[in-house]
């Protein structure tokens, strides 16, 4: 050890970096734990007062090498959590959007997912989810499996015909389930 006083600087060199290395390595550090979109960065670079000609010349940079890609990060994102936790078009779309992502590149992602994936999965989650309902009323059992899709963010129209139809294939009647659907 040479008992000198410890170094205020990360990099140990003991003078303080410049703006520009400091947007890199923050921006290194947290594309390391997880890919993250630009406006996420962006924010956690303003958060720790880096100003915003550096981020952005850095940004520019990390997106030119492809480190930084909201089309990549936005087809995995809805692949991810539709196959994971189930979530509709219209969920991932939000989600995209609070992360910063752009309303065209949002389109072509969701765009993926079309509506008989969509109603597959909705089924799917039906399907686990209907055990958990037995013994209750036909009333009840359509709220709540009903409720679980529309907070996945599935139409209010494909989460009643899917319920109904798995309400109906386990023996409820048919026809006592018509009421709850909507109108088309």
């Amino acid at each position: 050890m040479d008992g000198g006083p410890p170094s205020s600087s990360r990099a140990g060199d003991g003078a303080p970096q410049r703006p520009e290395e400091q947007a890199r390595a923050i921006c290194l550090r947290l594309l390391t734990g997880s890919p993250r979109t630009r406006k996420q960065l962006a924010d956690a670079l303003a958060k720790r007062g880096i100003p915003d000609e550096v981020a952005e010349e850095v940004l520019s940079r990390f997106e030119d090498v492809g480190l930084i890609d909201d089309a990549a990060f936005a087809d995995a994102w809805v692949e991810s959590r539709h196959h994971g936790r189930g979530l509709a078009r219209r969920a991932l779309a939000r989600e995209l959007r609070t992360k910063g992502v752009d309303s065209a590149v949002i389109d072509e992602a969701v765009g993926q997912l079309d509506s008989e994936q969509e109603e597959r999965t909705a089924r799917e989650l039906v399907e686990r989810k209907l055990r958990a309902t037995r013994g209750l009323d036909r009333e009840k059992r359509l709220r709540r499996l009903a409720g679980m899709l529309a907070r996945k963010g599935y139409a209010e129209g494909l989460a009643l015909r899917v319920v109904r139809q798995a309400l109906a294939e386990e023996g409820d009647d048919p026809e006592l389930l018509d009421h709850y659907l909507p109108e088309d």
